[in-house]
Order: structure tokens, then C-alpha cells, then sequence
């Protein structure tokens, strides 16, 4: 009996299997020896063009494991994984893993739409003309990746570890595939871990558990009419929500409020329930939002000037409108900056805005206190890297802000361990030093004891470990009343 009779009798899963793996490897092995043939007939570059065959085995063989976690439904349109384990296959790593990233992305879209793509947006994009070019599915194309997957972060579609990863990848991708010419070694077992990693954290999962009641709100607050007798259930889930999501959810609730085409019961809802959700929202979120009456201020946007003035006036919020107008400059040049440092060809695009920054900060190193927070999270992580280096050019303006810092931005310094931003980077061995070298220019810059005690116990932990400190009981209790 012959192996097509084997394969037509026995139809079990084992049997299967052993003719898959009976067929990809000398299948993968002859591809590679005939593309090498053809490309030295062709006089071109023969070498190091695909990954060994052994490498490839290491993704394939384990590719049904991983695979099965996706749904029927969403192996029928997951195009970009099969164009991914095609390239597997073919021995061309950098290709797949952009295949993988395109797959990823197109998913988060997905999620996004059905969601609630006005929260997300309201969410992540804070510039209001821009957010006005924001009008259909299609412009979430529009959107930098890097925005994409933390505005994904912010409004709780993936979670906080999910987005950690996802940066990680998104920065390999950048690196070391073939969105741009590059020469890096990926490694099979790596590649096929981060295929699982994009899986679990974003193909097969569907967000859940409290970002559901924030989804639930804004569909009250859009469809039905809100009384004051509906308030204590809807006060009390705010009250239990996290903050990330207090704060995504203001934010989105503050750009329908600005509106000028809202319907009057919309409005009417969001009175009611803003004034839990400013309660409860973090200090930062507060003045973002005084920030946006001044930008509203600078632009002539009088209506929405106004609308902004009602909507803080009523959350008692007064207190956060910005006292400067330097403070909205400051807050357009730090945008640009995280924008331009996060995005491609970073080392390049950094200097101009650094450069703008700096003029707005005198000697003293006093600024505006709504953007103190903001000032010197962008500033630390555009210092310390994205794992790759630090733009040269834009360096010099780093030094030279950081050495202005008062304690009052120290103090919100040894905060950013907190912060998933600056924890996703601290993965990196390169930003983790750059982070100490800070934490040891600024220990004897400062009087305070409570804030020298803070730093001297950062400084006192390993590198590869100040990433995990957020839930770390001696650095809680250092920083409570800080």
C-alpha cells in the first residue's frame, strides 16, 4: 500500500500529523537548497537570505498548538496569519513577524469599531483639530500604531501586561523586520512566542470585566434619558472602576460634552454623571482638561470655549483652568515631542521640537504646574530611550532641562515607576541604566528627606528590576505621602 492509499484509509488526527511533519521538512529543505541554486545562477547575494531550515522547524512544529487558540470564525479571515506561517516556512523571519504586526493591527481596528471608536478617540487623540479629521472607520487608519495599541491601553481593550508586550513587539517590529531594511537574527522559538503573545492578548480576547460597564455608560448616556433617581447604582460602578479608565471615560464625556452639535438630552445625561467621574478621575486628567479650555482659548473657538468653561464650572473645576498661557505652548511642544519620538526615524525628528521645548523653560527650571507631570514623564523617556539609543542631536536640550529640575519635577520623577509607559521601557537593560543614572544626578540635588529616601532606595534596586516596583510594599510606603 502507498502513502496516498495510507492517507486516504486513515484520517485520524496522529496519522495526519506524522504525514504534515513527513511532508513540511523535506519540503522546507528543498526550497531553501533550490532558492539558493537559483540565486547564485542569478549572480545575487546567496547567504544569510533565509533562516535555516531547523529554525523554521522550530516555528511549524509548534504552530498548531498556538494557532488553535483562535476561533473557527477568526481562522476563516486571519489572512495576515497565513501569510505569516507562509513566510515561516519560506525562511524569511523579518517578513512574518510584519505579517504578524499587520494581523495584530488590523484586529485592534476591529475592536476598536466595535467597541466604541468616539470613546477611543476622545480618549487618545487630544488635539482638536485633528480628532475633527476623525470621521469614519477607515480614518482609524490615520492613527500611529504606538496611539493605536496605548490608546487601547487607556480605554481598557487590552490590558496593562498585553500592552507591554505589544510595545515590545511593535519596537522589534520597527527594528527587526522588513518594514525597513535591516540585517537582525530573529530566532524561531522567539518568533513563534510572539505569535502566541498576540493570540492570547489580543486575536482570541475580547475585553472584559470593567471596561464592559464603561461601554454599558456610554450607551446609557447616548440612548436612554437620565434622571437623578438613576444615579447612586451608576455612581457607585464609577466609584469602582480604575483609574485608567475614569480617566479615558472624563475624557470621552468631556469631547461629547465640547461638542456643538450634541442633542440637548446627551448633554443633559453627561451633567448628571461627570461630576462622579471628575471625582474619581486622577489629577492629571483634571488639568488635561483645563488644558483643553486654553487650547480652545488660544484657537478662538469660542463655542467650545464655552461649552468647556460650563462643563468645569459645573464639576467644580475652575481651579484647573491654566493660569499661563505658556502652559498650552508647553503642553503642544511636549505632544509633538512624544509624538515625534515614539514614531519612525525618532532620532532624526526629535531635536526641532526638543529644541522648542527648551525655550519655554527659564533658568530656573520653574514651569507651569499643570504640565509638571507630563514635562517630566516625556522629557525621562525621551532621556533614557526607547532600547535602541538616544538621539544625539536632541540629547544635549535633555541634559540640559534635567539639570533644571527643581524637586518639585523630582518629585514626580520616582513617581514614573508607576507609570506603564516608562515600566514598558525599563524592560530594556539600555533604559533601565539611563534611569538610575538620573535617579544618582539627582540624589544630591535634593533637601527633602522623605525624596532623598526615595531615591536612595530606587537607587539601591537592580536595574532589571525597577520595572516591578509599582506593587512593591517599602516603595509604597516611601512614596504615600510624597
Amino acid at each position: 500500500m502507498d502513502k496516498n492509499e495510507i492517507i486516504t484509509i486513515n484520517t485520524s488526527n496522529e496519522v495526519a500529523q506524522s504525514v504534515d511533519a513527513y511532508e513540511v521538512g523535506p519540503s522546507v529543505d528543498a526550497f531553501s537548497k533550490g532558492l539558493q541554486q537559483y540565486l547564485e545562477n542569478l549572480d545575487l547575494p546567496s547567504q544569510n537570505i533565509l533562516v535555516t531550515p531547523d529554525e523554521r522547524m522550530d516555528v511549524l512544529d509548534n504552530l498548531p498548538r498556538v494557532v488553535n487558540r483562535l476561533t473557527p470564525e477568526l481562522k476563516s479571515s486571519s489572512m495576515y496569519i497565513s501569510k505569516f506561517i507562509a513566510a515561516c516556512g519560506a525562511g524569511l523571519f523579518d517578513a512574518a513577524l510584519n505579517f504578524l504586526w499587520n494581523e495584530t493591527v488590523i484586529n485592534l481596528r476591529k475592536k476598536v469599531i466595535r467597541f466604541d471608536m468616539d470613546y477611543f478617540l476622545n480618549s487618545i487623540v487630544t488635539d482638536t483639530k485633528r480628532r475633527a479629521t476623525f470621521k469614519t472607520e477607515e480614518d482609524l487608519k490615520k492613527l500611529d500604531e504606538w496611539e493605536l495599541i496605548k490608546g487601547c491601553k487607556d480605554t481598557g481593550i487590552i490590558t496593562d501586561i498585553g500592552y507591554k508586550h505589544l510595545d515590545y513587539i511593535r519596537d522589534m517590529r520597527n527594528h527587526a523586520s522588513a518594514a525597513h531594511p535591516n540585517h537582525n537574527d530573529l530566532d524561531g522559538l522567539q518568533l513563534t512566542s510572539w505569535l502566541q503573545t498576540c493570540i492570547k492578548e489580543v486575536l482570541a480576547k475580547e475585553p472584559e470585566g470593567p471596561v464592559l460597564e464603561v461601554k454599558r455608560l456610554l450607551n446609557n448616556l447616548r440612548t436612554n434619558i437620565l434622571s437623578t433617581i438613576d444615579l447612586p447604582p451608576i455612581n457607585s460602578n464609577i466609584e469602582m472602576l480604575p483609574v485608567d479608565l475614569v480617566d479615558s471615560t472624563i475624557r470621552a464625556v468631556f469631547g461629547m460634552y465640547t461638542d456643538p452639535q450634541l442633542d440637548v438630552k446627551i448633554k443633559n445625561n453627561l451633567k448628571l454623571v461627570a461630576p462622579s467621574l471628575w471625582e474619581n478621575c486622577s489629577v492629571e486628567s483634571k488639568r488635561s482638561l483645563g488644558l483643553k479650555y486654553a487650547v480652545y482659548s488660544a484657537n478662538a473657538d469660542l463655542f467650545r470655549k464655552g461649552l468647556a468653561h460650563e462643563f468645569l464650572q459645573f464639576v467644580q473645576g475652575l481651579s484647573y483652568l491654566p493660569e499661563e498661557q505658556i502652559a498650552v505652548d508647553m503642553d503642544m511642544a511636549l505632544d509633538n515631542l512624544f509624538s515625534a519620538h515614539n514614531g519612525f526615524n525618532n532620532f532624526h525628528n526629535e531635536p526641532p521640537h526638543a529644541r522648542l521645548l527648551s525655550a519655554y523653560v527659564p533658568q530656573t527650571g520653574e514651569i507651569p504646574l499643570i504640565v509638571i507631570d507630563k514635562y517630566v514623564k516625556v522629557l525621562t523617556m525621551c532621556y533614557i530611550g526607547n532600547g535602541y539609543g538616544v538621539s544625539d542631536s536632541a540629547s544635549i536640550y535633555y541634559d540640559d532641562l534635567i539639570n533644571r529640575f527643581t524637586e518639585p519635577q523630582i518629585r514626580e520623577f520616582v513617581k514614573l515607576i508607576n507609570d506603564s509607559d516608562v515600566k514598558s521601557r525599563l524592560q530594556f537593560s539600555r533604559c533601565s541604566t539611563r534611569f538610575n543614572n538620573l535617579i544618582e544626578q539627582f540624589l544630591p540635588r535634593v533637601a527633602d528627606v522623605k525624596l532623598q529616601q526615595v531615591l536612595t532606595y530606587l537607587f539601591k534596586t537592580p536595574n532589571n528590576n525597577l520595572q516591578n516596583l509599582k506593587n512593591d510594599t517599602e516603595y509604597k510606603r516611601l512614596t504615600l505621602n510624597l
